[in-house]
């Protein structure tokens, strides 16, 4: 299995609703590594490094989010594999 890092943008009701808590908890539970951050125009943007499988099931996560989120959509591409431990939240 190959590691790959994927950056995603999340657009719709997400800052304020506990989304990017909820994708450092998905993960932890995958083995993911990255982050998630707000951005100013009220999006919130994911990268994450992991394997291939578990960043499938990441994006499907971010289309879902917790239940006070409302996503409009979610935008992402593979690109350059990084090397990073954990998973932050800026």
């Amino acid at each position: 299995m190959s590691v790959r890092t994927l950056k995603a943008i999340v657009t719709g009701r997400v800052q304020g609703v506990f989304y990017r808590a909820s994708v450092k908890e998905v993960a932890a539970a995958l083995s993911i590594n990255g982050y998630a951050k707000n951005i100013i125009n009220g999006d919130v943007e994911v990268e994450a490094t992991g394997q291939e499988a578990d960043l499938m099931a990441m994006i499907k996560y971010l289309n879902q989010g917790p239940e006070a989120a409302t996503m409009e959509s979610v935008t992402w591409e593979y690109i350059e594999t990084k090397s990073v431990e954990g998973f932050a939240i800026y």
